[in-house]
């Protein structure tokens, strides 16, 4: 029975985990640059320190928990806005962000100018050029397929895309930013521009929906079987405690 218990506490939680991820998927989307996050689960063996273990009991004891999350990095459909600080990517790269908390990432091209004539995100944080922040004079901004900025015929820059190794591990950092580790960014050679767009979520809402009442069903299952457990483990109780002694 303890084992039993023990797959059946293990697929409850993971479950519940892999709800909060596919709701938050859900929640975003409709948001700008969104990446969906897919559960990775991994398994884990409950008598792991038994070295004496059999074959049947490792079997018996190996369960499957939730290791963590994927960044799903597929395309997300070009929204045309006829903004003309509107940028969308197309490929696998990132906008480069200056942050209070250090460099971050997105694929939110949503971009303004500030009053100090830099290119700033709808946040305020500093939009990254080849040659550090950007400023853009005023004038009509015009941005070509490979990031290069101008304004009135003078270039003012060039956007900064960057993308990352496979196998990087990129962390959701909230207000649609990214985070990698130091160093790990590396000029994007596949990507390029677009003006007066905007990258949706690659959510797909349909698919995250059936995830989700599937993974609600399996959590509803595990619920139940660990009430049956308990009732048969108070049972049990009630049976053999007055035996002893």
């Amino acid at each position: 029975m303890g084992s039993g218990y023990y797959a059946a506490s293990t697929a409850l939680i993971a479950r519940t985990q892999a709800l909060d991820t596919i709701a938050n998927n859900l929640a975003n989307a409709s948001t700008v640059g969104f990446r969906a996050e897919h559960n990775v689960f991994k398994s884990v063996l409950a008598d792991a320190g038994n070295a004496s273990a059999t074959a049947l009991n490792q079997a018996v004891n190996d369960y499957s928990v939730l290791g963590g999350t994927n960044l799903d990095l597929g395309q997300g459909a070009m929204q045309k806005t006829g903004n003309d600080l509107d940028v969308g990517i197309q490929g696998s790269g990132f906008f480069a962000i200056q942050t209070a908390n250090g460099p971050m990432y997105t694929r939110d091209g949503a971009f303004q100018v500030s009053s100090t004539g830099q290119l700033v995100t709808s946040t305020g944080d500093a939009v990254m050029g080849d040659k550090g922040i950007l400023s853009i004079p005023p004038g009509p901004v015009s941005i070509s397929a490979d990031g290069t900025i101008s304004s009135n015929g003078a270039v003012a820059g060039k956007l900064k895309l960057v993308q990352f190794p496979t196998g990087t591990p990129l962390t959701s950092a909230g207000s649609h930013y990214y985070s990698a580790p130091a160093k790990s960014e590396i000029p994007s050679t596949d990507s390029t521009v677009q003006q007066g767009v905007l990258e949706s979520s690659n959510v797909n809402p349909i698919s995250s929906m059936v995830e989700l009442i599937t993974a609600q069903r399996s959590a509803d299952m595990m619920q139940r079987a660990l009430s049956v457990y308990n009732s048969e483990m108070d049972k049990t109780a009630t049976k053999e405690l007055p035996k002893v002694g």
